[in-house]
């Protein structure tokens, strides 16, 4: 019974050290250096047990994606609900929650760069799953206000998501976009510059 109980608690050790090493190197190498040698090597034990515990990389991945999708909804459900005035005032105030959300989680935004490149059922998988966290808390929050006729929401609201998380992706893998250091300073300039733009928003 002792020997069986300290299998399960070595595999339960064995699996998060693999885990913490699929992050570790996700962090630092990016997706293309994301593989069961080097998740194995980065936690120290034999590759094997990667195949064993989560079928392949792609199980671990799976995992990381859990987590970062997580400290997303976390990090959303901590800010203060607003009483917006109309559609537009309660744009600003998700694109600019989301955008601090997805720059507040280095593991989501680089899953998210690996999206761009590259095309899979994981990364769909992972995408619909980030989708459906940011989708629940505008659901929970958006207040009951009249959009008005004849405007395309969907696609206005398609072309500033597009912009904020290539953004939020930019500031991690490069630090600038088109001339803008995306430092605390920067990022204050494109918060104002989103402003701006949903001048095209409908109210």
């Amino acid at each position: 019974m002792a020997d069986s109980i300290q299998r399960l608690r070595d595999r339960s050790a064995t699996e998060a050290a693999i885990v913490q090493a699929g992050e570790a190197v996700l962090l630092r190498d990016g997706f293309t250096g994301l593989n069961v040698q080097t998740i194995a090597a980065q936690a120290g034990c034999d590759r094997k047990l990667v195949y064993r515990y989560f079928d392949g990389a792609e199980g671990v991945v799976r995992l990381i994606a859990q987590k970062a999708h997580a400290q997303l909804a976390d990090h959303l459900a901590a800010v203060p609900p607003v009483e917006a005035e109309s559609p537009r005032a309660f744009a600003r105030h998700g694109l600019l929650t989301w955008f601090a959300a997805l720059r507040s989680n280095p593991l989501a935004l680089r899953l998210m760069a690996w999206a761009v490149v590259e095309n899979s059922p994981l990364l769909q998988e992972m995408e619909a799953e980030r989708n459906a966290v940011l989708q629940a808390w505008m659901r929970e929050r958006r207040p009951r206000l009249r959009t008005p006729p004849r405007t395309d929401v969907p696609a206005l609201n398609a072309v500033l998501m597009a912009a904020v998380q290539s953004l939020a992706i930019a500031s991690q893998t490069q630090g600038a976009m088109s001339g803008v250091t995306l430092d605390d300073d920067g990022c204050a300039r494109i918060e104002d510059a989103i402003g701006h733009l949903l001048a095209a928003w409908p109210d």
